[in-house]
């Protein structure tokens, strides 16, 4: 049945609860306009969880105000600031109580069932009475509508549960609003255990109350109550009287939940009346209610499909951000971001395979005289025209990266078991660039050559770097274009790479 009014002092704001006071008289048009002046504000100093529950409070209101988009998106904002460690929160069971609410108007049950029972168990540790009270009543009013829609063989179990939790809430509290709810159910489950009089006599109560103070919502339940008894007890006319009353007044108030119940209701005590026109309109009544809950089910999977495309595509764009991040935009090769980021995972690899690793440092000879003598396009030809020979020339799970300026670096990924592995690729690469014709790059300006150094050892990126940067320095001392290999590195120390 409908959620009424969280009690715990200061959770929901005094607006809030005009809006809904204004959905349960009737009065939508000014609860409508009330609505969208508290939709945007959330109490100030309010904590997670209290605000938690003031979204999901809110909407339950948009969805009764027939704004469901409105109603889906305070839903999954409420429910994504839910935080089920703090078990002991009356917010958050006031928070779980209106997801079930939701999720039983649209149709999800079974999830709707297990929400609210959790709803109670979380209100009990909380501690607090009128918490307990409001969800013991939700959870009795569900039940009494599953015991109504169930297996008839199933309802007096179902109608007995729902009877010990209305009772106990009944036990808890005095404000009138939230006992003329836990009334309104109250007696439905009397009537369901064949407690005719009492059940009588509770929704008469209700109906008197609720009329008192206009509360369209306890007179719609009231009346509903008084139907039941009354088809019961065989009188059918009496019957369709007062479920024709409960279901004008759950439209009056927009419950779509009441009046696809009421309207049910209403339909079969019309069929056993021999009334076809009420039956139809009932039925179309109930057809309405219930093409309700499917848009809203339509809309939510929508909106979840639209969330997601835009997650997946927030998705792709953080990691094309990542990769461009990591990536030279010259040669297309991996930057210095990218080599560090991929170096470790591939060395522990390699070593782990028993293999040796090996980092291969290459230096553009004489690259300034290139960029003086050709201009910086024609120097950037060439780095294009190197970084696709090292491709060339390495593997596909070699690391082959741009390490700055006119120096690259290859580290070398399962090198097998050839110790001599890392000088041949050196002088392959070495080689490939001195055959190279760089006519259509360079014209007649001196062709560029490399200088190499190539070290193997410990699995660390900065040992292997220092190591064969002492190798480079080698290579480019004892006349450039040619390789050098750092003996060994086991007993070099750490020290920070770089040019």
């Amino acid at each position: 049945m409908e959620q009424r009014d969280p009690l715990v002092a200061g959770q929901i704001p005094r607006l809030d609860r005009e809006v809904r006071a204004l959905l349960n008289a009737g009065r939508l048009p000014e609860a409508n306009s009330l609505f969208d002046e508290v939709v945007t504000k959330v109490s100030p100093g309010a904590d997670r969880w209290v605000r938690s529950a003031v979204l999901v409070n809110r909407a339950v209101m948009a969805w009764r105000l027939g704004r469901i988009p409105l109603a889906l998106e305070l839903a999954a904002e409420g429910w994504t600031d839910l935080d089920a460690d703090r078990a002991d929160s009356p917010a958050v069971a006031q928070t779980m109580g209106s997801l079930g609410y939701l999720m039983e108007g649209i149709g999800n049950r079974r999830a709707a069932l297990d929400m609210l029972r959790l709803s109670v168990q979380v209100a009990r540790r909380a501690g607090n009475t009128d918490t307990l009270a409001h969800c013991l009543q939700r959870l009795g009013g569900s039940l009494n509508f599953r015991a109504c829609s169930g297996p008839p063989a199933a309802a007096p179990a179902i109608f007995e549960e729902a009877l010990a939790y209305l009772e106990e809430g009944l036990g808890l509290v005095k404000e009138e609003v939230m006992r003329r709810a836990l009334m309104g159910a109250y007696g439905r489950s009397l009537a369901g255990v064949g407690q005719l009089e009492k059940a009588e006599e509770t929704g008469a109560e209700t109906l008197r109350l609720s009329l008192d103070a206009n509360d369209l919502w306890g007179i719609s339940v009231g009346n509903w109550v008084l139907a039941v008894v009354r088809r019961e007890q065989g009188d059918l006319d009496e019957a369709r009287t007062l479920a024709s009353r409960a279901v004008c007044n759950a439209e009056r108030i927009n419950d779509t939940s009441l009046l696809l119940r009421f309207s049910t209701e209403l339909a079969d005590i019309c069929h056993e009346l021999g009334d076809a026109v009420g039956e139809a309109e009932a039925l179309r009544r109930s057809m309405a209610a219930s093409r309700t809950a499917t848009e809203t089910l339509q809309e939510g999977l929508g909106q979840a499909l639209e969330q997601r495309r835009v997650a997946v595509q927030a998705q792709r764009l953080a990691v094309a951000a990542q990769e461009a991040a990591a990536r030279d935009p010259l040669t297309g090769l991996a930057n210095r971001l990218g080599l560090e980021r991929a170096a470790q995972a591939l060395l522990e690899s390699t070593a782990a395979r028993g293999r040796v690793p090996w980092l291969v440092l290459v230096d553009v000879d004489w690259f300034k005289g290139v960029n003086d003598d050709a201009g910086h396009a024609a120097g950037d030809a060439a780095l294009r025209e190197i970084a696709a020979l090292l491709r060339r020339e390495c593997r596909a799970d070699d690391l082959v990266a741009r390490w700055a300026g006119d120096e690259f670096v290859v580290l070398l990924g399962d090198t097998g078991p050839n110790m001599d592995v890392g000088p041949n690729v050196a002088e392959r690469i070495r080689a490939a660039v001195d055959g190279h014709d760089w006519t259509m790059v360079l014209g007649s300006v001196r062709r560029p050559t490399v200088s190499i150094g190539v070290a193997a050892g410990p699995a660390k990126l900065d040992q292997l770097f220092a190591a064969a940067d002492m190798a480079l320095y080698r290579a480019k001392r004892h006349g450039r274009n040619r390789v050098e290999v750092e003996p060994s590195v086991d007993e070099i120390p750490e020290i920070v790479s770089g040019n």
